[in-house]
């Protein structure tokens, strides 16, 4: 990489992990948070829920304004979002102010999340392209597991009242220095909107933003997103679902329609003609409905079923973190080379992962196993991961071209979002209802049970892309190449 690649890779990465750690880590927090502000559980729940959905609806319409008005300035906006809600989060006086300071949060993270993919597509390209998808794939697996060991760690040091606000306040120094470090750093092309060659000079000068269609989008994924992370409530939170899934239709028939007249739509449809593009982003979709669910799952069960620690219960997912660190390295070096098989194979591998953690419980259940041999099988799934996240990122994103790239991977990191709500509305029900009719080691075989599921499905995507692209390339006589 040359000297640029690495600074603007630098930059983007960090406050990237900074945002995922405000999702990994607020789990640990809550119970120190509740009692110091005396907030009552619904508040509480909108602490959580208030980030998530912040984040999540504003991603598409993040990665859409970054294509269309310069990526910098959306990064630098949503870092200094970011940075403010983490102040205020951690100087909260109630629970009200602190749910406000976390929408601030999310609306931040919504906005410079997208960029990041953005900037690799844009600076990026070959097999420097896939490195920086490595590392950003290992920037997400350290930040998942790192999360809750920080807040542990600063409550454990800081005590229960200055501890969860220092879990908010260290992310402001943080995101202060980002926005020095891209000032200075970020090329001129940084600031700019990306255009490519060939396209007309109003197009160049006239930027659509396609207002009617970002609205849309943005309501019926709150909606989507919404019903599930409400789901233990019911009534009207139900309806809100077949709401939010008729405005996404209308949303696709007013983007098919507004590029025929014309505009430029905020996510052009073609993008799902693309083979890669749309297994890729189901495939990841359809994993993290299961995988984001798994260390919920450990943190429940060993803090609520076996007593152990919050802080112990998070370091049992550092060899993990660690281990996805590494693999995630090692396939950038090959992902261009074996393509969709190298995520396939990681899904097999994490298949046998989970098989081998309800294995464990079994065995704890039956035969008085110890526990702690969920951390070898944790760190194998680690380590699989590694082979899945950032090379399927890689490859989904290989033919999409760079000026609609901030978009492409708001649409992936969307899915993700949706997929994680509902895997963890799901997951966590079919947990807690096996406690109470069962025992939390049987609830924990239940929910790994699911989790297995979905990361099967998600690995039949793989099978079904892999068939495809070679079906295809088999299609192509000698001597010419696919288009």
């Amino acid at each position: 990489m040359t000297g640029i690649q690495r600074a603007i890779l630098v930059v983007v990465l960090v406050p990237v992990f900074m945002s995922l750690l405000s999702i990994s880590s607020i789990n640990v927090v809550l119970p120190s948070v509740q009692a110091s502000l005396d907030a009552p559980t619904s508040q509480i729940q909108w602490v959580l829920s208030g980030y998530t959905l912040a984040f999540g609806v504003l991603l598409v319409a993040g990665g859409r304004a970054g294509d269309t008005l310069g990526r910098g300035k959306l990064f630098v906006a949503g870092l200094g979002l970011f940075g403010l809600g983490s102040l205020i989060a951690g100087l909260a006086l109630n629970g009200p102010m602190l749910i406000v300071a976390r929408f601030i949060t999310g609306f931040g993270s919504g906005l410079l999340n997208p960029q990041t993919v953005g900037f690799i597509q844009q600076f990026f390209d070959g097999p420097r392209r896939a490195r920086a998808f490595a590392s950003f794939g290992s920037v997400v697996g350290v930040s998942v597991a790192i999360g809750p060991v920080l807040g542990g760690g600063l409550i454990a040091l800081l005590g229960p009242d200055w501890g969860w606000r220092w879990t908010f306040l260290v992310n402001v120094p943080i995101a202060v220095a980002a926005i020095y470090f891209a000032y200075r750093n970020f090329p001129t092309s940084a600031w700019q909107r990306y255009v490519p060659e060939g396209v007309t000079d109003e197009a160049r000068t006239k930027p659509d933003l396609d207002p009617i269609g970002t609205i849309t989008f943005t309501l019926g994924a709150l909606l989507v997103m919404w019903t599930f992370l409400e789901l233990d409530k019911g009534g009207i939170y139900f309806a809100m679902l077949p709401v939010g899934l008729l405005i996404l239709t209308w949303w696709v028939w007013w983007e098919r329609r507004y590029k025929r007249r014309g505009g430029s739509p905020m996510v052009d449809m073609n993008l799902f003609t693309n083979r890669a593009y749309r297994n890729g982003t189901l495939l990841i979709g359809l994993f993290f409905t299961g995988s984001t669910s798994v260390w919920v799952t450990v943190a429940i069960f060993l803090q609520t079923g076996h007593g152990i620690s919050a802080l112990v219960a998070a370091l049992v997912g550092l060899p993990s973190a660690f281990a996805t660190s590494i693999t995630s390295q090692i396939a950038g070096r090959y992902v261009l080379k074996t393509g969709r098989a190298m995520v396939a194979w990681g899904m097999s591998v994490t298949l046998t992962a989970l098989g081998s953690s309800i294995l464990v419980v079994i065995g704890v259940q039956l035969w008085d196993w110890p526990i702690w041999w969920l951390i070898l099988t944790l760190s194998l799934m680690g380590a699989a991961q590694g082979f899945i996240i950032s090379p399927n990122q890689t490859l989904s994103l290989i033919e999409v071209p760079a000026h609609v790239s901030g978009v492409a991977g708001g649409v992936m990191q969307t899915g993700q979002r949706v997929g994680t709500s509902i895997g963890t509305a799901l997951i966590t029900s079919m947990l807690f209802g096996l406690a109470a009719a069962y025992s939390w080691n049987w609830a924990f075989v239940g929910a790994f049970g699911l989790i297995m599921l979905m990361v099967a499905l998600a690995m039949v995507v793989a099978i079904v892309d892999i068939v495809g692209t070679r079906r295809a390339q088999a299609a192509v006589p000698q001597g010419h190449e696919a288009k």
